[in-house]
């Protein structure tokens, strides 16, 4: 049994929310995007979001100001419900509903990433041995 993406990005400050009916949604200033948002610091094409296994993904596509989440700049990640979405400027949060399956597989992806986040690019690549520290 698939699961129907749901949710909304609910603009930071007031406006309109944003269903998120679809599974993959395109967001930028084009017409031809599923979300339009027409502000001269947001790229043709910004960003993707794109539910999968339960929760939805943002992902930065190549856009010239770039996306946070809860503050801090990513190429991608999985969002929680509740998380701030930051396009350009123009701040969101998402909301939607998350499994328990879901929320574990969630949380199992962001430390994951935390993970790799703390490693050089050479421990990345499997080139050099991590460093530990003392207290490890």
């Amino acid at each position: 049994m698939s699961v129907e993406p749901q949710g909304e990005l609910v603009p930071i400050g007031g406006g309109d929310s944003i269903p998120l009916a679809q599974p993959v949604l395109t967001i930028g200033r084009r017409e031809s995007c599923d979300v339009c948002l027409q502000f001269p610091n947001i790229s043709g094409l910004h960003c993707e979001l794109s539910f999968r296994n339960g929760y939805w993904f943002v992902r930065d596509m190549g856009s010239s100001n770039g996306i946070k989440v809860n503050s801090m700049r990513t190429l991608q990640r999985p969002l929680r419900p509740g998380d701030e979405l930051a396009i350009a400027n123009r701040k969101f949060t998402i909301s939607y509903n998350i499994s328990k399956s879901g929320e574990a597989g969630l949380e199992s992806i962001l430390n994951e990433a935390e993970e790799l986040r703390g490693m050089s690019l050479m421990e990345k690549a499997g080139l050099a041995k991590p460093n530990r520290r003392a207290d490890d």
